[in-house]
């Protein structure tokens, strides 16, 4: 899959997670190498220099790597500067524009999983960590549910043909509860049926494209209907969007 300038290559790694890699000429970046095993085995295989690691939040499972892949090739590491990043050099807090193998790439702020979570777009493809997945968004574990509704808004903003590489395999479970809070929706449906099918053949679901999501996940479609009725079945009083999604975001906790 290409976006721009770069080709990028998705790295399985633990039970659930991805890691991305971009590459470009020999040279190659990585969004969230939270483990270095499985980045350095295909940097070698490949024959690649590792110049930029861009990390989205300071989890384990996404910057678990950093320090052996920086050991090794010395790459610029990028990432939230509100938050403890092993060996950051380019502290960023969104707003910025950054160059990564020659292709420009605009960082954003998308707080909420974590406080400072960054995500990094260029036209065609947004780098989103754990804001927003497949049918589904991160927890809060750290942000409230108005800089999620905020962070959510921000990417949703994107051209709908923008690919969401985010950094988990969780569609399908996501995918059951979206149907539970929109049974009737026919795109939702067809999703569930298409997922299921690539799941089946041990393919990835990821990425989607921006328009997808909107059609689909219940936390990009706050302002629909079928999803505020679902809110005021589970607590919601006020039917506005921060507490029709904090309302969509505690159900799916104890789904």
């Amino acid at each position: 899959d290409s976006s721009g300038m770069f080709e990028i290559l998705l790295i399985p790694a633990f039970k659930d997670n991805y890691i991305w890699l971009l590459v470009r000429d020999g040279h190659a970046a990585v969004v969230d190498p939270g483990d270095p095993t499985p980045v350095i085995a295909r940097l070698e295989a490949l024959q690649l220099k590792l110049d930029t690691i861009l990390i989205t939040h300071h989890h384990a499972d996404h910057q678990g790597g950093v320090e052996e892949l920086v050991a090794r090739w010395q790459p610029r590491v990028f990432g939230p500067a509100k938050e403890s990043i092993t060996g950051c050099t380019h502290p960023l807090s969104g707003g910025e524009r950054i160059e990564v193998l020659g292709q420009a790439v605009d960082v954003l702020q998308v707080g909420g999983h974590t406080r400072a979570h960054l995500a990094y777009y260029v036209p065609g493809a947004v780098f989103c960590g754990d804001t927003l997945f497949g049918a589904g968004c991160g927890r809060l574990f750290e942000g409230t549910p108005a800089q999620m509704c905020d962070s959510l808004a921000r990417l949703a903003a994107l051209p709908d043909e923008t690919r969401i590489y985010c950094a988990h395999e969780y569609t399908e479970m996501n995918l059951r509860f979206a149907v539970a809070v929109e049974p009737h929706n026919r795109l939702l449906r067809e999703r569930v049926e298409r997922v299921a099918r690539l799941r089946a053949a041990g393919l990835p679901s990821v990425p989607s494209t921006l328009g997808e999501e909107k059609a689909t996940n219940p936390f990009l479609r706050c302002g629909e209907p079928a999803v505020v009725a679902a809110a005021q079945a589970h607590g919601a009083v006020d039917l506005s969007l921060v507490p029709v999604f904090a309302a969509i975001r505690g159900w799916r906790n104890s789904f």
